[in-house]
């Protein structure tokens, strides 16, 4: 897997992060920090779920 973020869409509303805080990260600058671009097969669910729930569609997932 592989993941990306289009940080022209992103909000760093922290949706992603409340699901899988091991790959993305909004700091106290507000802006959203891409993690690992990799994750660990343990984690390919919740990053998932991340993409669904961004609002802006900023996370694409890749197999």
């Amino acid at each position: 897997m592989r993941v990306e973020v289009d940080y022209d869409l992103c909000e760093s509303n922290a949706l992603c992060m409340g699901v899988a805080p091991e790959v993305f990260e909004v700091r106290d600058d507000d802006f959203l920090y891409l993690l690992t671009e990799e994750p660990p097969a343990a984690l390919h669910d919740r990053v998932r779920q991340a993409e669904k729930l961004c609002p802006k569609r900023a996370i694409t997932v890749a197999d």
